[in-house]
């Protein structure tokens, strides 16, 4: 189930806004009912719980896309020995899908796929 603050991410993007915190503030008051808007100060209408649940299955693909892009994050090397991977494959004329700095991209994009 994608978060509250996703969702809410996808409608102020669709209304041509950004998340602030001086107009926009969750709560949870730990009561079982989960996370609620609190405070809501854009010039646009705070959106309905119905919107809200529209938003659902894309809040889904964002937040599996964002925990994607941060495992590859941690699994790729340093620029510094990305650059040095290049420098030598230029070095053994490996500029192509045998080099070692394309397999190991290649390799943590593989096992990290967008879907």
């Amino acid at each position: 189930m994608a978060q509250l603050k996703t969702k809410i991410n996808l409608y102020l993007q669709e209304n041509g806004k950004t998340w602030d915190d001086t107009k926009v503030s969750l709560q949870n008051d730990s009561d079982g009912n989960g996370d609620y808007i609190k405070t809501w100060t854009y010039s646009f209408t705070k959106p309905t719980d119905s919107q809200i649940a529209s938003y659902e299955t894309a809040g889904n693909t964002a937040e599996t896309l964002s925990g994607v892009l941060s495992k590859r994050r941690t699994e790729y090397l340093t620029w510094q020995e990305q650059l040095d991977k290049l420098y030598h494959d230029i070095d053994d004329g490996k500029l192509d899908k045998t080099g070692s700095w394309y397999t190991h991209i290649k390799s943590v994009k593989d096992a990290n796929s967008k879907g």
